[in-house]
């Protein structure tokens, strides 16, 4: 189980949304890479980064500080925020992002996720977003009729490296991870599935240790770690602790 903290850049800056509301973020950082160089001293294995402003705009607007993060950490790196095209997913690829993560395009434009997925073997994830239980595309803004499963069944076979499920309705609020939906969604896929939306406590990361979260390959975590809610070297010592 991997646990992937979080870094979600706004104007530069490493921030925290209420379900995805850009009117409601909180600044915990104004030094994205500071932040993601401690994540990397605290022993963290894998940086989850969305560009939020990338989102809404669909195309990168935080390539400044993503660049600079790139330079600071040697951890590898998954990042989401308006990748919607293949010289996008090339052009982050490149700079030495390890894994890039579609959304809104994942819905409206399949094979470019195929393509890739195709291009860039293990290099590409899906992040499928929703509100009850229907996916919401272009940075939570506008949502969709498909449900969650409807789409990450298009990508089985497909060469995708995971699927990122949020529950936006969670996001951001610590009410604890929708670990029902995302354990039912990933025993319907072969698709790694990543758990992410309402990470609140050790309770959260100790559920993800379950047999019956088995299939899952990790969580995110993001407003817990800020506010210090979860202790890190807690929850990656009970990770290490169930691995041996």
């Amino acid at each position: 189980m991997i646990l992937f903290p979080a870094i979600d850049l706004k104007e530069g800056l490493a921030v925290r949304l209420e379900q995805g509301d850009m009117a409601r973020a909180t600044v915990f950082n104004k030094d994205p890479a500071a932040q993601a160089l401690v994540f990397e001293q605290q022993g963290f294995r894998y940086l989850h980064m969305v560009d939020l402003d990338g989102a809404f705009a669909g195309k990168p607007m935080n390539a400044a500080a993503v660049d600079r993060i790139l330079e600071t950490i040697a951890i590898p790196v998954q990042l989401g925020g308006g990748i919607r095209d293949m010289a996008t997913i090339e052009g982050w690829l490149e700079k030495g992002v390890t894994r890039v993560i579609i959304g809104t395009a994942a819905v409206r434009d399949p094979a470019l996720v195929k393509d890739a997925a195709k291009r860039f073997p293990g290099r590409v994830a899906v992040g499928l977003d929703a509100r009850d239980g229907k996916v919401a595309v272009q940075g939570w803004a506008e949502s969709s009729e498909l449900s969650v499963l409807d789409i990450a069944q298009r990508f089985e076979d497909a060469g995708v490296a995971a699927i990122i499920y949020t529950d936006i309705a969670r996001d951001g609020l610590l009410k604890g991870l929708n670990l029902d939906a995302t354990i039912a969604l990933a025993e319907a896929i072969s698709i790694p599935v990543i758990a992410s939306g309402g990470l609140a406590s050790i309770e959260d990361v100790r559920a993800m240790l379950e047999p019956r979260a088995a299939k899952l390959e990790g969580a995110i975590a993001g407003r817990a770690l800020y506010d210090g809610r979860l202790d890190p070297t807690e929850a990656l010592g009970m990770i290490r602790a169930a691995r041996a």
